[in-house]
């Protein structure tokens, strides 16, 4: 199967726990969105805010990495939350601002309103997005994180 190419929307302080932890979440924990994915496809977040509910915007690329399995397991944060996850090998990189790359990004079809496709909160992007976004993010080499 060919390598696909995926954004996911999540605020930096939900990201922060996948990122130490190995793992992503989408679409609030739900399954659907995870079966999508296969071993080996990449994944860049994008965080629209800083915290989840806060004000403070962010408009960033904040985490790049690979699917490492084709693993969809639960995990109970809460007695009333357990989410789907899967694992990811997350790359050193550098946030990154959307604003510069905009005019440049294909699946951003209307420049004037591109905050909307973000909306959607899982999509896939074509080869030459992703290569465009991680170029930014990661300078090198890729190097894996090392997780908690």
């Amino acid at each position: 199967m060919p390598t696909k190419y995926w954004i996911v929307v999540v605020s930096k302080d939900h990201l922060t726990r996948g990122v130490e932890g190995g793992f992503m979440q989408a679409n609030h924990g739900k399954e659907g969105p995870l079966k999508r994915l296969t071993e080996g496809d990449w994944v860049i977040f994008y965080s629209p805010k800083q915290t989840y509910g806060g004000n403070e915007p962010l408009q960033a690329f904040t985490a790049i990495g690979q699917v490492s399995d084709d693993k969809i397991y639960r995990y109970k944060m809460a007695d009333d939350f357990i989410p789907y996850r899967r694992n990811i090998k997350f790359y050193k990189c550098e946030e990154t601002p959307i604003a510069p790359l905009i005019t440049d990004l294909t699946f951003i079809e209307n420049k004037k309103s591109w905050g909307f496709k973000f909306r959607f909160g899982f999509f896939e992007i074509p080869a030459h997005d992703f290569k465009l976004i991680s170029s930014a993010m990661i300078k090198g080499e890729p190097t894996q994180t090392k997780h908690i």
